[in-house]
């Protein structure tokens, strides 16, 4: 219970890598606010911590809109009394070419992708300097933030910003005793890739395991962030990808 009683926000909680370190926060005795976009699946979330005895409530929250994301971290601390730690964890992007690549596309994307990011950074910190709290801010970067491949040219984009706003707000706040850290998954084992799927397969070999990243894989390594275990880490994004950028493709 390496995390009892401390408040952690996780958005983008309803599914994937956010479901799975909400529940991996909780188990470790955090009381967890479940935020996503789908009001649904994030009340989904807050049951699952809940019925497995847990403690958690669930706020939606649009990351893109500053107004959401002012009331996702006032009803924290309106309902749990403080905000110890905050996952910056929504993001959107899909595969599609650079002509396909619009204004509203792109803006779409950086939008949730990056100011997203810039937007719990900027109110949580503030908060947790309003309240006196030694807080620990975690984003979700991506090993798209340090290379380029064809058809993801605003998902790199902002997940490149990631890794640079991680190092920035780390300098930014130190003195506030806030720590700011980003972790960069790889490949992703979710219900979008399908089993026995060539594209799945072809994922999969760009690991040293050959084998698809967990989103629980990634949970294990944000909770251990999230502790005084890991109180020298400030300012780094963390990869989380199973050996992806070590090695050069042919």
């Amino acid at each position: 219970m390496k995390l009892e009683n401390k408040v952690i926000i996780v958005t983008g909680a309803g599914s994937g890598i956010g479901r799975a370190t909400s529940l991996k926060l909780a188990s470790e005795g955090a009381i967890v606010v479940s935020s996503d976009y789908n009001e649904v699946t994030a009340k989904e979330t807050a049951e699952m911590i809940q019925k497995a005895g847990g403690q958690a409530s669930y706020v939606r929250a649009d990351v893109s809109k500053p107004e959401d994301i002012q009331h996702l971290i006032d009803k924290t601390v309106e309902v749990h009394g403080t905000l110890d730690g905050l996952f910056n964890n929504a993001g959107v992007g899909d595969v599609r070419s650079f002509e396909e690549h619009t204004p509203d596309y792109y803006n779409h994307v950086v939008s949730v992708d990056q100011f997203g990011v810039y937007l719990g950074i900027y109110y949580g910190s503030k908060k947790m300097k309003e309240l006196g709290v030694k807080g620990i801010i975690i984003n979700t970067a991506s090993i798209f933030g340090y290379m380029a491949a064809k058809g993801s040219f605003a998902y790199q984009a902002a997940k490149a910003a990631v890794v640079m706003m991680t190092k920035s707000a780390a300098l930014e706040l130190a003195d506030d005793g806030i720590r700011v850290i980003a972790v960069a998954p790889g490949f992703i084992d979710t219900p979008i890739i399908k089993d026995g799927d060539d594209f799945k397969s072809f994922l999969a070999d760009q690991h040293l395991s050959k084998k698809l990243i967990q989103p629980e894989q990634i949970a294990d390594v944000v909770s251990f962030l999230f502790t005084g275990e890991a109180s020298a880490i400030n300012g780094q994004t963390i990869p989380v990808d199973d050996g992806f950028l070590i090695f050069k493709r042919s």
